[in-house]
Formats: C-alpha cells, structure tokens, sequence
C-alpha cells in the first residue's frame, strides 16, 4: 500500500494536487485499510466497484488480493494517472492486473437513480461488492442508488461521513432518523467498523469520518424499495408535521399508525406497512 510520502509522489509528478471541491482527501491508516478490505469478506475474482480511487492506494489492496476491480474516477487527471500506472503493477501469485481492472471516467451515477451505464456494464449482471473511500458528496446518493436498484451489490464496505453513518444505523425519535435510515435498515444490516479522526487522512478533513458494512438481506422487508424511499421523501420534507396533514385527513391509515405522529415517530416496519397500504389504496 502507498505510504503518504508516495501519494504525495505520485500526484506531484502528474502536476495534481488535492481538489477540496471533489472531497479528495486520501486515507493514509494503513491499518484502517487493511481492516476495510478484511471487512468485505473478499474472494480470488470478487468483482468489486471502488468509486474515488485517488491515487490506487486502496485499489493496489484489492489487487493483491486478486479481485477484479472497476473503478471509478470523476477527476481526469487522477484518471489519467491510474490508466497509465495501476496496469502495469504485479502481484505475486494473482492474475495479471491489466485483466482484472477496469477504469471508468466520469460520474458513478447516472440518470435516474441508477449506476454510472459504463460502470455498471464493466461490472456486470453477476454479484458484486461495493469498496471505497467515498468522495463526501458522492455517498449517500450512491448507497441508497445501489441498495434500491442494484440487487447484485451483495455488500458495501465503505469510509464515509461519521454523519452520515449515525445516519445509517439510528433508532426512530432521534435527530439522525431519517430516509436513509429506514431504506438502508429495510435492505440491508448495517454495522460500524470503525471512527476515522481526520488524522487518518491527507488533507485532514474537518469531520470525523466513519468505516461502516451494509451487508444486503437475502431478502428486503419490503418488496418496494422505491416506492418506500418515495414516501420517506415526502414524509421527511415535512419532517415537523404531523403525517396526517403531508398525507391527507381523509387517508385511512393502517392500525397502529396515528394522524398526530411526526414521521420520525415511524418505525422502520411501520413506514413499510403504511407504504404498503397506500399502495393498495392506491390500486383500487
């Protein structure tokens, strides 16, 4: 793995330097990152998704542990040094690298709520495990992306905003509770694997970040993820009202579930059986 002085290397002999703008800041715990890729429980010829590769440092370990990796990488000038350099690396006793890495320029999303089509047609129809040092901006919109309407994602291990971690794991009645709470815990169990203080990174950050698991069910406990995230938007928008004046006073609302409660009143099982029975209100 690449030791600070050899990031800071690298990107002075392409002429880069951090860009604040892309979130580009780099983990440089080689501890952290070992237990990162030990978490993800990777196999000989795993195919993996890393988006915000930087430098390789990350992408080098899931080489060396013969992964097939695409990874990508929305700035042009760390895109161009990855393309040049991550092929021609070797590890011992693993198949050459120039077979097993894909580079994908550009954003991971795409239009609607969906994965980048490069980055999704490199990776393939079979399953694949999500492992990255996220770009901030990027996270939440592409956890929530991959968890709703990429099935094959079996797994994401990633470092994100300790922010947005508390987010993914609270309980109902707390401030974190949220949309991203309810559809991450209705698709997936969720686990902390580590806090990351900003020390762990160059440029330090001015947050405190967070390595976290979200291992898919076999099965989500509701068969309409979309149509539940569609519903804690609307609700959580108006996040201090009461649900019954966001829905209507004339909506019959399942048993168990009160006009006068604010959203974040809602479990998780609940916000799934009032979707539900607006959906089949909805169909008669």
């Amino acid at each position: 793995m690449q030791t600070l002085a050899e990031i800071k290397l690298l990107l002075e002999t392409a002429g880069l330097s951090p860009r604040k703008a892309l979130g580009q800041n780099f983990l440089i715990d080689k501890n952290l990152i070992t237990r990162l890729l030990d978490s993800a429980e990777l196999a000989p010829g795993q195919s993996v998704l890393e988006v915000g590769p930087g430098t390789g440092t990350l992408t080098e370990g899931l080489l060396a542990r013969s992964c097939r990796v695409v990874a990508c990488e929305l700035d042009r000038g760390l895109a161009a040094m990855l393309r040049t350099r991550v092929p021609t690396l070797a590890f011992e006793g693993t198949p050459p690298v120039a077979d097993r890495f894909t580079l994908v320029e550009g954003d991971c999303l795409g239009k609607h709520r969906s994965l980048n089509a490069d980055a999704a047609a490199a990776v393939g129809p079979g399953p694949f495990k999500l492992v990255a040092n996220l770009p901030y901006a990027a996270a939440t919109p592409l956890m929530i992306t991959l968890l709703i309407h990429h099935p094959a994602c079996s797994l994401q291990a990633v470092t994100i905003q300790k922010e947005v971690a508390d987010r993914l794991m609270a309980a109902p009645a707390t401030d974190e509770y949220g949309a991203l709470s309810i559809i991450a815990q209705a698709a997936a169990e969720i686990s902390l694997i580590a806090k990351l203080p900003p020390e762990c990174f160059w440029p330090r950050p001015e947050i405190t970040s967070a390595m976290v698991l979200l291992r898919r069910r076999p099965t989500p406990l509701t068969d309409n993820l979309p149509g539940l995230l569609d519903l804690c938007q609307r609700l959580f928008a108006a996040r201090r009202k009461q649900i019954g004046t966001t829905l209507g006073r004339d909506v019959a609302l399942p048993e168990g579930i009160r006009p006068d409660q604010r959203p974040e009143q809602l479990s998780v099982e609940q916000f799934i059986t009032l979707e539900r029975a607006l959906r089949t209100d909805a169909s008669r």
